[in-house]
């Protein structure tokens, strides 16, 4: 599952030499919180190095209808937290867990809404395979996004919440990436070396049809900016379940 860095394509080497420093673990609380994963998957398509999301079921109880990696709660029958992120990303989208290489793991992100402890896995799509809704009841529909068009400044905001804070976002098309999803991203991006620069003072109002639920209103510290450690922020569930 596990590859050497040579097997990595090129454009991959910078954040792949960041590894030896994931990051500072945040954490709320010391409370016990049950362990999770999302899988940070990167592949080659035909726009180039680009990143596969989920947009998760409009007829979930948490998050519904808003834009996420795959991922999900640890299980006693998963080998490791990589495994989870895997084994999630299939359920999901119909992934073929043989053909990723997951090169590494960021930092762990504590949630207290959702009692999750988060871990990023950063996966190489070595052998891409179609990629669906797999699961209709979790995830409505999926997608292999650019990294140049999440670089591209028209494309970045700065997301303003009812509660005053601040987090990054991306809008592709009619697609919103924003909350925890979005800090990763802008996570790696920064780690990468992929970071454009762009207008913070460009804004954008968390749509109302995010905000209906108690577990959606609060966004998580007030940042926007290329610092690694975005990933420390915002509230989203990895898992409905």
């Amino acid at each position: 599952m596990v590859r050497t860095d040579d097997e990595l394509p090129a454009w991959l080497n910078t954040l792949r030499d960041t590894l030896s420093d994931p990051g500072t673990p945040y954490r709320f609380t010391q409370q016990e919180r049950r362990p999770a994963a999302v899988l940070i998957l990167f592949g080659e398509g035909a726009d180039g190095p680009d990143l596969l999301f989920i947009e998760r079921s409009s007829l979930l109880r948490s998050h519904p209808g808003q834009m996420a990696f795959p991922g999900g709660g640890f299980e006693p029958d998963d080998h490791d937290l990589a495994a989870t992120a895997l084994r999630e990303a299939h359920e999901e989208t119909g992934l073929d867990p043989d053909g990723v290489d997951v090169f590494g793991e960021l930092a762990t992100i504590e949630v207290p809404i959702s009692g999750y402890r988060v871990t990023p896995e950063l996966g190489w799509w070595r052998r891409p395979s179609p990629v669906t809704a797999a699961d209709p009841g979790e995830v409505a529909s999926v997608h292999r996004i650019p990294i140049a068009e999440l670089t591209e400044p028209a494309n970045r905001f700065a997301m303003t919440h009812p509660s005053g804070r601040i987090g990054p976002g991306f809008l592709i098309g009619d697609l919103l990436i924003w909350g925890l999803t979005a800090h990763m991203v802008n996570g790696v991006l920064s780690r990468g070396g992929w970071q454009r620069p762009w207008d913070r003072h460009r804004t954008m109002a968390v749509p109302q049809r995010y905000l209906g639920r108690p577990e959606n209103t609060d966004p998580g510290p007030d940042v926007v900016d290329d610092r690694e450690d975005d990933l420390e922020l915002a509230e989203e569930q990895p898992d409905d379940r």
